[in-house]
């Protein structure tokens, strides 16, 4: 069974830092995309940012680049997304999912659970 599992969220002030986790299982890890997406209350759910997991290609949305910067371990199975600079408006629950056509197709993702990061002072 295809699983993702996201992790790190929680509350920061405005300017600080944070590191998320999306632990995979039940698929061949470096044969697939894995991307981050958000969803703010009201708000459509939006892609932040992606990673071609078998050489690490990565892409950003306009909204995070350069603040915010995803990596896999390939050994443990697991991609990051470092933020760095957090905004309020980065508020939102965050989900990982599987996005197909090297980050430039669909993405499959549960939906049902993501990590919620707040940006509050």
């Amino acid at each position: 069974e295809v699983q993702l599992e996201e992790s790190g969220g929680g509350l920061v002030r405005p300017g600080e830092s944070l590191t998320l986790s999306c632990a995979a299982s039940g698929f061949t890890f470096d044969e697939v995309a894995i991307g981050w997406f958000r969803q703010a209350p009201g708000k459509e759910r939006e892609g932040v940012s992606c990673i071609i997991t078998k050489d690490g290609s990565p892409s950003y949305a306009q909204a995070v680049k350069g603040r915010f910067t995803i990596s896999r371990d390939k050994v443990k199975k697991i991609v990051y997304l470092q933020m760095s600079s957090l905004k309020p408006e980065d508020t939102a629950v965050y989900y990982c999912a599987i996005v197909t056509n090297n980050c430039r197709g669909d993405a499959y993702g549960k939906w049902d659970r993501g990590t919620q990061v707040t940006v509050s002072s």
